[in-house]
């Protein structure tokens, strides 16, 4: 069995951190607070080469904060003070300008991962911080849609576009096999082996033989990880991106959810009245 052929996902993990590239902008977490209570919570952005960090809190009183950090971000790293503002506007009021009154410390951030790294708060320890996930399960449904995956290594730029809609089963080693109409490309969660918690796929041709493996760790939309051809080729940089939800509702700016719908086909249109008329 090819899944052999893979290294192990924390080998994997510590190859991808000698890269560049930036967290995922959303909503993060720190993983150890993650309760499903009401807690601290990170809204993180990274454009070009500047990271802005919002951070809601809490007083020692149990007053709820709210701290802003920003400036250059470079090796998979950022710090600076983390910065406490107040009297902006409520709900209801007029025009208001929050204003700055000073800062507990600076945070330092590391990022391991598009979707994981640590945070080093103001009088804390490091603690681990991950991209929150909370629409996604770990179950086949999640990974109905649209997909792109684009690859680059030493074979170049390699790109597919595939929407998977089909749960035909678990196998061995995952949750449930969701593929393509063709049958050609199909992807799995992986519960088992040095491969769980990841998401492995294959891309087949017509004489059912193995042109490329792929497999990822991924949070709500985007994921990293790596791609093989056959398989056993030498591993090519991966970038995933899911482009139309389970619903078909486009995750961005190039898919709409009417977008299907839109169309109008002009051509067989006038084809099909012109016929419809010379039948007459």
């Amino acid at each position: 069995m090819f899944f052999k052929k893979f290294v192990a996902v924390t080998v994997f993990m510590g190859a991808l951190a000698a890269h560049a590239f930036a967290p995922q902008a959303g909503t993060w977490v720190v993983a150890a607070e993650l309760d499903g209570k009401p807690g601290r919570g990170l809204a993180i952005d990274v454009q070009n080469e500047t990271l802005v960090m919002q951070v809601y809190a809490y007083e020692s009183n149990g007053q709820p904060s709210f701290f802003l950090a920003a400036g250059p971000y470079s090796n998979n790293q950022f710090s600076g003070p983390l910065t406490r503002y107040e009297g902006g506007r409520f709900f209801g009021s007029g025009a208001r300008s929050g204003v700055a009154v000073g800062s507990p410390g600076n945070v330092n951030l590391r990022f391991t991962s598009g979707v994981t790294g640590f945070a080093t708060f103001p009088g804390e320890p490091e603690k681990a911080i991950i991209r929150a996930n909370f629409a996604y399960p770990f179950a086949p449904s999640s990974l109905v849609g649209i997909w792109t995956f684009t690859s680059i290594g030493s074979e170049g730029l390699v790109a597919d576009a595939v929407p998977l809609g089909s749960n035909i089963g678990a196998t061995s080693s995952g949750n449930g096999l969701v593929v393509s109409s063709d049958g050609l490309f199909g992807c799995e969660h992986q519960i088992s082996g040095s491969l769980s918690g990841g998401v492995l796929c294959v891309k087949i041709n017509s004489q059912s033989q193995l042109v490329r493996s792929y497999y990822f760790v991924y949070s709500i939309n985007e994921g990293e990880g790596f791609s093989q051809r056959n398989g056993n080729g030498t591993q090519q940089l991966l970038s995933v991106r899911r482009l139309t939800t389970p619903r078909g509702v486009g995750t961005g700016v190039a898919i709409k959810a009417n977008e299907a719908s839109a169309a109008d086909y002009p051509a067989i249109r006038a084809h099909i009245s012109e016929v419809a008329r010379s039948l007459q």
